[in-house]
């Protein structure tokens, strides 16, 4: 279990770093383009009746702020194959059962939305209730978290393994 001071590490595939770091740089490429296009829309007059204009804003802002998302991403992810370890972490594919049910199984994904596009697989957070509640359990282990709903929910962990993306 993590002490609560360090955010676990983000592991990505080197394809999925190569991915993102050309999604940045594509980004990086485009600004003057959005800057144009918000400088030939401000030329069309008045800003208050302006959709043009405000919608190439919004784009602008919607880019800078991906922008800063991947920059901090791709600084401080881990490239390779995550360790090995013996308990439940993000970057793992986990099984549980719902309740007393070992038939109502669930198989996904422990980690970030940027993974979500390497895989079919359902993909939670480590962030998330469930994430919170299984994070550094073991095979076995039951856990109780509270759903957004409300209602304790108990799930036990029947499997973890790195994912291969």
């Amino acid at each position: 279990m993590s002490n609560g001071n360090e955010a676990p590490a983000t592991w990505l595939s080197q394809d999925a770093y190569d991915r993102l770091k050309a999604e940045l740089d594509e980004l990086i490429a485009n600004r003057p383009v959005i800057a144009a296009e918000i400088n030939a829309r401000r030329e069309e007059g008045d800003l208050r009746e302006n959709g043009g204009y405000h919608a190439a804003r919004e784009e602008q802002g919607k880019a800078e702020g991906r922008i800063l998302y991947l920059k901090e991403l791709l600084r401080t992810a881990q490239v390779g194959e995550a360790p090995t370890v013996d308990a439940v972490a993000p970057g793992m594919v986990v099984t549980i059962y719902f309740d007393d049910d070992a038939d109502d199984t669930e198989t996904f994904l422990l980690g970030s939305r940027e993974i979500a596009a390497t895989t079919d697989l359902t993909v939670y957070s480590p962030e998330s209730a469930l994430g919170k509640a299984i994070l550094g359990g073991k095979a076995g282990q039951t856990c109780t978290y509270t759903a957004p709903s409300g209602a304790d929910i108990k799930v036990t962990v029947v499997s973890f393994e790195p994912f291969s993306g």
